[in-house]
């Protein structure tokens, strides 16, 4: 039994995982956090736990001690009375909840945020061309998909700094000092409650303003829920991001016959490649490594295994992306992967409502790297590379890079 959830393991969790997949694949284990919990490691039944309504998001479903239930989330949410966000309910709630806001990320909706992404994109490179160096992780994939989520919530411009040191901060993991990231919750919940006041005075075309209408109109939807919302459409919608920026950056800078194939394709004008490239950068090296907290309702069976009611139950997206009953050589990145059903985005009712923003930021930040920098190169080992804590998400600490310096 390979070890879990140690420094090596966080570098490269995948030969565990493979030994899980085939040994034990629905596995009972001790987290870091001490709560016991139950991995879903092959892809049929990871893809049959995440459309399983008998699972449920509602950490009240946990049987385990009160200390126990809270570590299962997000920490500082619950003392913020912040739970009431999608990753936590389930139908009716959830399905009232996630109408209200998939409207602002249909792909139409997202295509016209497009030039305001490029302009980010953009604006970030400049900063740092002409130096011939940079963090990719601190300098482009972490600001990024910050400044497009606030635009897009609908928080000033002159107020986007603050958020950003807030979410680096929740983005840290143990990395700060202790009890950061409940306190950056906490300030983000009280700024997020004065938006709320000040969108329903003076509203605007943004996704708060959105919120507070539906909610003026009958929808029903309380202050607490509205905080809720957009404090986790900011959490979910930007760490991911920055990882699938960062991981993708780093597994083309690993992989340079396969970032050679797209950088000839982007010189050519084909965006095909693009557009497959980063589906498959999400299956090979995602940004979530394991799916958000689900408690059995019931007793209930995944893979042959009897689980119990309370029970909580941790679907290995890491794993399953690379189960070879699934995908043809799943230890092979290949940009042009077009059987490619990836969990990357989850299953289900809880599939990423953000997915077509992630697409967009993930093949805009990708592109306007390899256009404009065309001779980006780590300036570090990779066995030196050190990858963030945490259970759910997979990410660097840093990604060093060197380029010849562009002039703006």
């Amino acid at each position: 039994m390979p070890e879990l959830f140690d420094w090596e393991f966080a570098t490269n969790p995948y030969p565990a995982y493979a030994w899980l997949r085939e040994h034990a694949p629905v596995h009972r284990t001790t987290l870091p956090s001490g709560v016991e919990a139950w991995l879903v490691t092959r892809y049929a039944d990871a893809r049959q736990a995440l459309a399983d309504q008998r699972l449920s998001k509602n950490p009240d479903h946990h049987d385990g001690p009160s200390h126990a239930k809270g570590k299962t989330g997000i920490p500082g949410e619950r003392k913020a009375d912040l739970m009431t966000h999608l990753l936590n309910i389930d139908p009716p709630d959830h399905t009232r909840l996630r109408r209200l806001v998939s409207k602002a990320f249909t792909p139409r909706t997202v295509a016209e945020f497009a030039p305001r992404v490029q302009e980010l994109a953009d604006d970030l490179i400049d900063r740092f061309a002409a130096n011939g160096e940079a963090d990719l992780i601190h300098d482009f994939a972490f600001p990024l998909p910050i400044y497009a989520i606030c635009d897009l919530l609908g928080v000033p411009r002159e107020d986007q700094d603050d958020f950003r040191d807030w979410a680096g901060m929740m983005i840290r993991h143990g990395g700060g000092p202790r009890g950061g990231v409940a306190r950056s919750v906490k300030k983000m919940r009280a700024y997020l409650a004065e938006l709320i006041h000040r969108k329903r005075n003076e509203p605007g075309d943004d996704l708060i303003s959105g919120l507070i209408r539906a909610s003026d109109e009958g929808e029903h939807l309380t202050e607490n829920e509205a905080a809720a919302m957009a404090f986790i459409l900011l959490f979910a919608g930007f760490e991911t991001t920055v990882n699938l920026v960062g991981n993708g950056a780093y597994a083309l800078l690993t992989h340079p016959e396969q970032r050679e194939r797209l950088q000839q394709a982007l010189a050519e004008g084909d965006t095909g490649l693009l557009e497959t490239g980063v589906e498959e950068l999400l299956r090979f090296d995602g940004p979530v490594e394991l799916a958000t907290w689900r408690f059995a309702t019931e007793p209930l069976s995944i893979g042959g295994q009897d689980i119990a009611a309370g029970d909580p139950v941790l679907v290995v997206l890491a794993a399953a992306d690379r189960d070879p009953a699934r995908f043809t050589d799943p230890d092979i990145l290949d940009l042009s992967r077009r059987d490619n059903q990836h969990l990357g985005y989850g299953h289900g009712i809880h599939y990423c409502l953000g997915a077509p923003l992630a697409r967009l930021e993930g093949q805009t930040a990708l592109r306007t790297l390899l256009t404009r920098l065309p001779d980006l190169r780590l300036a570090q080992d990779p066995a030196d590379l050190r990858w963030r804590g945490g259970l759910i998400m997979r990410g660097l600490r840093t990604l060093p890079v060197e380029f010849t310096p562009q002039q703006n």
